[in-house]
């Protein structure tokens, strides 16, 4: 008996390098890497594209569209985690669903409410946030296997990186095709010595800004071991 607690205080737990009794069990900085960057939700995994095209022409509408979705993925992949012990496996997307619906009319009335002509350029597309992949897809694929904590890391981190490509595909399109850029406000004008391209304001124009940004993305990151060719 005497030997007891000594054998418990010499455990892993009790040791220094307690990465693994952490909140994330030692795993958040590499999930927020990976989904912030490393498996970017639009240009590695080329989801919720319909989104990034619809509302990328100005800056201001890309930054309230992406915040909406940090807040909804955040949430719902918290809330997904912790009720994943409780819900029948043959209902859970039904679950999810609903959930991930209700942190998104939450953030369409606070929007409505508090900012109602940005919620007049975004239309229709706040409430599609209900069916975008990305969404649906964190909760399903990580929230259902990970802790809360660990899930609201994964879902903040693909928040996060698919605001990223809304905001760079934005100024891009923005600046080149209306001549100048704003946001709180404040107006950066180059049409003294720039003629606007007016295609990058349209559908074709959104489309060629994602496919550079995915090709810049791609030369960055590298091809992963196993991608590359003997």
């Amino acid at each position: 008996m005497a030997n007891g607690p000594a054998a418990i205080g010499t455990g892993p737990a009790a040791g220094g390098g307690g990465g693994a009794c952490s909140p994330c069990g030692g795993k958040g900085k590499q999930t927020l890497k990976d989904g912030a960057f490393g498996n970017n939700p639009i240009c590695m995994q080329i989801l919720g594209i319909c989104s990034a095209l619809a509302v990328t022409n100005r800056l201001e509408n890309a930054l309230v569209m992406g915040g909406a979705l940090v807040f909804v993925t955040t949430m719902s992949n918290l809330l997904v985690s912790l009720l994943r012990k409780a819900t029948p496996r043959r209902i859970r997307m039904i679950a999810e669903m609903a959930i991930i619906a209700t942190f998104v009319i939450l953030f369409d009335l606070f929007l409505k409410a508090f900012c109602f002509p940005m919620s007049q350029q975004l239309g229709p597309y706040v409430g599609l946030i209900i069916t975008n992949c990305i969404v649906m897809g964190r909760a399903e694929a990580f929230a259902l296997q990970n802790p809360p904590a660990l899930s609201a890391v994964d879902g903040l981190a693909n928040g996060l990186g698919y605001a990223a490509v809304l905001a760079v595909i934005a100024v891009f399109r923005e600046v080149i095709g209306s001549g100048q850029l704003q946001i709180l406000g404040l107006t950066m004008d180059v049409r003294d010595w720039y003629t606007p391209n007016q295609v990058m304001i349209l559908a074709p124009g959104a489309f060629l800004a994602l496919g550079f940004l995915t090709a810049v993305y791609n030369v960055l990151k590298k091809p992963e071991p196993e991608e590359k060719k003997p």
